[in-house]
C-alpha cells in the first residue's frame, strides 16, 4: 500500500512539473517573440462556415499610436498600470451584481483577456477560470506591462477574421492606425465588448455614446500622461 501511495505521488508531482515547465514554454518566449497565432483566431478558423480569411499586421509598442492605446485602457482596464493582473475591486463588485441580478458581468483586465485569447478555448467553467488565473499570473511575473498592452492590441477581436489594432483601422476605416483620429480610436476601444456586433465606421448611437464617454475619461484619466507607468519599465 505505501508503495502504491509513493507511486501516485510521483505521478503527481511529475505531472505538476511538466504542466508549469509547459506553462513556462510557451508564456516566456512570447516576451520577445510575436505570437503568430491565437487560441482565439485558430477557434475563429476551425469552427467558419466560410472562406476564412484572417487579417493582422503587427504594430511594435513605438509604432503603436498611443492615443489609440489611452483609448483601449479607458474602455477595458483603466486600472491597468497599476495592478498586478486582477482588479480585486472590479471582481467583487461583480461578484455582488451576481447575487443582485443572477447575471455575471465582466471583470476581466486586460492581462486576463490576453491569457484567455492567447492560450484558453472559448466557454465558460471552473477549470478554464482556474488556468485563466494562473496564465495571467505568468504573463504579468514574465511580460512588462508595457508588452502586455502591446500583445493585446495586437490580437483584440475587431471583426470577422480582423485581429489587432492596424488590421481593425484599415479594415473599418481604410487607414493605418497612425492616421486614427481620437474619435475613432475611441469608437474601436468601445466596440471591444462585442467587437461583432459593432460597426465603429457606422455607429449606432449607443456605441457612439460608448466612445463620447472614453473621450472624456481619458481626460478625466490625465491623458496619456497615465500610461506614463508603462514607459518606466
Amino acid at each position: 500500500m505505501h508503495r502504491i501511495y509513493r507511486f501516485f505521488l510521483k505521478v503527481l508531482l511529475l505531472t505538476i512539473l511538466a504542466f508549469v515547465l509547459l506553462s513556462l514554454l510557451l508564456v516566456l518566449p512570447f516576451r520577445w517573440v510575436n505570437p503568430p497565432i491565437t487560441m482565439v483566431m485558430a477557434d475563429r478558423w476551425i469552427t467558419s462556415t466560410e472562406d476564412f480569411q484572417l487579417r493582422k499586421t503587427w504594430l511594435s509598442w513605438d509604432e503603436m499610436p498611443k492615443h489609440a492605446a489611452l483609448a483601449v485602457v479607458t474602455s477595458e482596464d483603466q486600472k491597468f498600470p497599476l495592478h498586478s493582473g486582477f482588479d480585486l475591486k472590479a471582481i467583487q463588485q461583480a461578484l455582488k451584481e451576481r447575487e443582485r441580478r443572477g447575471g455575471l458581468r465582466g471583470a476581466s483586465t486586460i492581462s486576463q483577456q490576453v491569457a484567455k485569447n492567447m492560450y484558453l478555448w472559448t466557454g465558460r467553467s471552473w477549470f478554464r477560470k482556474g488556468l485563466e488565473v494562473w496564465f495571467t499570473l505568468l504573463i504579468e511575473l514574465s511580460w512588462s506591462k508595457q508588452r502586455i498592452l502591446e500583445i493585446y492590441r495586437n490580437i483584440a477581436e475587431w471583426g470577422p477574421g480582423v485581429f489587432g489594432l492596424e488590421a481593425a483601422s484599415q479594415y473599418h476605416f481604410g487607414r493605418s492606425a497612425g492616421n486614427l483620429t481620437p474619435m475613432q480610436a475611441a469608437l474601436l476601444a468601445s466596440s471591444l465588448p462585442s467587437p461583432l456586433n459593432y460597426n465603429p465606421a457606422r455607429p449606432a448611437q449607443h456605441l457612439h455614446k460608448r466612445a463620447e464617454w472614453n473621450l472624456q475619461q481619458q481626460r478625466r484619466l490625465g491623458g496619456l500622461q497615465w500610461l506614463a507607468p508603462l514607459n518606466e519599465e
